[in-house]
């Protein structure tokens, strides 16, 4: 829903000024402000060159492309409005504060946090309003990663953690994709009954459970994805991973593995994790998780791959095909 920009203070014009100035200028404006707009030269006149070069009516403006500007908003906990045209030479640029985080980064599902821990990422939770796969960042890795994974026909497909299913949707869209089975492990019902009605047919099945327990008779998969599951509260993912491993892989097996490398502020996803209560990005902890995970999966003769921007895709291959390490 869009609501109205309060811009207190009159823009201020920019011409070949160095960035940290701008910078400066819009933290010292945002102190209290609730957005602020700057005109600064259209990053269209530039293309082609890189940032901090002249462009322009005698080489008088210095040339910074849009993704410039998407970090320094990104940079400074604010959403970038669409730029406007205001002449020949500049577009202006608003800037507007971020709200707060959204409720299931501090263990809440909503304004009033009414709903039990099974079903704080359930149906009717604050999470449910994401919709991962429409955005790019997202998206253009996970299509990525699945396209390193060849699965044989009949295979079996593991996705925990797989809420509604967003990620088993993607794998229709590859091309030349075989005939495999799906099985969907997550803790909330709701979430689950989503995903039973949006793939009704056979091939999908779901199972409600504890990923610290996972049920009996689960079988082997060539294939396990986790995207953004397995660094939650109250999961044991060093013994989850070992479980897999050794219980639940067929020899030639492939692992997707997502580590959430991002958190979502007022509807928009903001680069890097983050410790609790610690307002920068910190990313020794992922770092972390991920050396031990890619050890330990070497250990055991897989090769892995690591891409990803918002969610870090760790691909592990074992067998013929691997991918490189």
């Amino acid at each position: 829903m869009a609501r109205p920009t309060d811009v207190s203070v009159p823009p201020r014009r920019f011409h070949d000024e160095p960035l940290v100035l701008i910078l400066r200028h819009l933290k010292s404006t945002l102190d209290g402000a609730g957005a602020v707009r700057i005109e600064v030269p259209d990053p269209d006149l530039g293309r082609g060159c890189y940032p901090g070069e002249r462009v322009g009516p005698g080489g008088g403006l210095v040339h910074r492309p849009l993704r410039s500007w998407c970090d320094l908003a990104e940079g400074l906990a604010c959403r970038l409005l669409t730029p406007r045209g205001v002449d020949d030479t500049h577009v202006s640029l608003t800037f507007e504060p971020l709200g707060p985080e959204a409720p299931w980064h501090a263990g809440g599902s909503g304004p009033d946090d009414a709903t039990s821990p099974q079903e704080r990422y359930g149906a009717d939770s604050a999470f449910s309003r994401v919709r991962k796969l429409e955005d790019a960042g997202f998206l253009c890795p996970w299509l990525e990663a699945l396209g390193r994974v060849r699965l044989p026909e009949g295979a079996r497909v593991l996705d925990l953690g797989v809420n509604r299913g967003d990620e088993l949707a993607a794998f229709a869209w590859l091309e030349g994709a075989p005939d495999v089975t799906f099985v969907g492990v997550d803790h909330s019902a709701s979430a689950l009954a989503e995903a039973r009605a949006r793939f009704p047919d056979a091939r999908h099945s779901f199972l409600v459970a504890d990923l610290n327990a996972l049920p009996e008779g689960l079988g082997r998969f060539h294939l396990v994805v986790s995207v953004g599951t397995l660094q939650s509260p109250g999961v044991d993912d060093h013994a989850l991973l070992r479980t897999l491993v050794q219980e639940h892989l067929e020899p030639e097996a492939t692992l997707v593995l997502g580590f959430p490398n991002s958190r979502f502020r007022d509807g928009e996803v903001v680069y890097g994790a983050r410790v609790r209560n610690l307002r920068e990005p910190d990313l020794s902890l992922l770092v972390k998780d991920l050396s031990f995970y890619r050890r330990y999966l070497h250990q055991h003769g897989f090769r892995t791959f690591l891409g990803g921007k918002y969610d870090l895709l760790l691909t592990a291959v074992r067998g013929p095909g691997q991918s490189s390490a």
